[in-house]
């Protein structure tokens, strides 16, 4: 296995290409509890190249009834990226004011529940900026944001056979 730089820049810029539309390769899930982890994977994947397709806790995307419940769910994303010992994309968990552009960040409930995956595309004098589909935005403050928990995923690298 190799290990490889993940191309930030490459992950931002299809977030601002697909931000207020939908790349028609990858179903929308807007109506179907919202779309906001599926585009953060497809940017997480423009910037990895590589996905993992390890039945039930890999991370992929073939099709609506052939992906892994980490493509589109947020704790599955959070499980898969700060736990990946194999191919594919991995991170670890951090404060927000550690990340930089690429990087998840994830809303969550007083009670822990964490139920938003935008993407950093943009940090200028210690303010965020994201990327978001459900409610589509690019470039929007992340204190525009009302949530009362936060937690950011810095991805590290990403393995590759």
């Amino acid at each position: 296995m190799t290990e490889n730089q993940y191309d930030r820049d490459a992950a931002v810029a299809y977030a601002r290409k697909w931000a207020f539309g939908r790349n028609p390769e990858y179903y929308d899930f807007s109506g179907l509890g919202g779309d906001c982890t599926n585009f953060a994977s497809q940017c997480i994947f423009a910037g990895a190249k590589t996905m993992n397709f390890t039945p039930t806790f890999g991370w992929y995307y073939k099709s609506l009834n052939d992906r892994s419940p980490s493509w589109t769910g947020v704790e599955f994303l959070y499980n898969f990226l700060t736990g990946n010992n194999g191919v594919g994309p991995y991170g670890e968990e951090t404060e927000p004011d550690k990340l930089q552009i690429g990087d998840i960040i994830q809303l969550g409930r007083a009670t822990g529940d964490f139920y938003h995956s935008p993407v950093v595309v943009a940090v200028r004098n210690g303010r965020i900026f994201i990327a978001a589909h459900t409610n589509d935005a690019f470039n929007r403050p992340l204190s525009s944001y009302n949530f009362q928990r936060v937690r950011g995923i810095h991805i590290l690298g990403v393995r590759r056979d």
